[in-house]
């Protein structure tokens, strides 16, 4: 069993991912500010969007793909009135079709889009098709067959409306919220919306607000970040276990903690968790974290991921 690195750092930092940054350009700055340690995030976000990007580190890796099945919440700008060949503000916009004649339909056009549904992935999207990136495909102008996704939109309401004047006239921008399943594309989405109303549309702008049980008021930006000194910015992480919160609580004593690292299973109703099956957070009778186990039907208790230990 490795021993961690003194001064090792382990934890969560929800990061307010900036505008036109790359999420994995986000990871890196990030990992810099925290002397190069190992970091994954949880989820992607392009770089059109911003928001919630939740970026593990040390340890926490281990525990981090919880998030990727996850419900995400965002805020999304819709301009009304011309689709786009990306699904979003750089491509190329359709002739325009005054959106006013739709909008008294508008409510019951988002209500259709709520609740479980299957949902076409654009072409402009990272999943791969023959092995190659859609947006790969259709840089080519390629348009390949996608497979629809089964999804779920928990929440769709309107935040407001807002005419403004463009060169090119008056236009027409929607914002919504959108609470909703893994795999949501919120680009194709907003082209649905669109096309349902019969004027067109496309997302103008995205920003991710939430993530699992995490909240918008816990993020922090790189700009506040970098003037920190390591100890301040040490102090804004989350324990690890906050990934691991959905799960049940099961608390070792010394020797049984560490006859499961040594890869011994344990009986689970010896340790208080009688008629508990699946995944449980282990901590050690020192209230630190050790891991991840789980318990199966015949109450037998098992590891699954643990985390670096000093000493076993």
């Amino acid at each position: 069993m490795r021993r961690p690195c003194e001064g090792s750092v382990d934890g969560l930092m929800l990061l307010d991912k900036a505008l036109g940054s790359s999420s994995n350009q986000a990871l890196q700055q990030l990992r810099r500010l925290f002397s190069r340690v190992k970091a994954g995030h949880g989820g992607t976000l392009d770089p059109l969007a911003t928001g919630m990007l939740p970026i593990a580190l040390g340890d926490a890796t281990k525990f981090l793909h919880g998030l990727l099945d996850a419900d995400k919440t965002y805020e999304a700008s819709l301009n009304l009135g011309q689709s786009s060949s990306t699904g979003d503000a750089e491509g190329v916009l359709s002739d325009w079709s005054d959106p006013k004649p739709f909008l008294h339909r508008l409510s019951s056009v988002l209500e259709r889009f709520k609740g479980p549904q299957d949902q076409t992935p654009p072409m402009y999207a990272a999943l791969k098709h023959e092995g190659k990136a859609l947006y790969a495909w259709a840089r080519e102008g390629i348009e390949v067959p996608r497979k629809p996704r089964a999804i779920v939109i928990h929440q769709l309401d309107i935040l407001d409306m807002v005419q403004y004047d463009a060169s090119s006239g008056e236009r027409t921008c929607l914002r919504v919220r959108v609470h909703c399943s893994k795999g949501t594309y919120i680009r194709s989405l907003a082209h649905d919306i669109g096309q349902a109303l019969g004027c067109g549309a496309y997302l103008a702008g995205l920003r991710r607000t939430a993530v699992a049980h995490f909240k918008e008021d816990q993020m922090l930006s790189l700009d506040q970040l970098e003037p920190l000194d390591q100890a301040a910015r040490n102090a804004f992480l989350l324990p690890t276990d906050a990934l691991l919160l959905d799960l049940n609580r099961l608390d070792l004593d010394d020797d049984s903690a560490r006859r499961l690292i040594q890869g011994q299973r344990l009986s689970s109703e010896a340790h208080g968790a009688q008629g508990l099956v699946g995944p449980v957070r282990l901590y050690r009778s020192s209230g630190g974290l050790l891991g991840t186990g789980s318990i199966d039907e015949r109450g037998v208790l098992a590891a699954q991921r643990l985390v670096a230990q000093k000493s076993i």
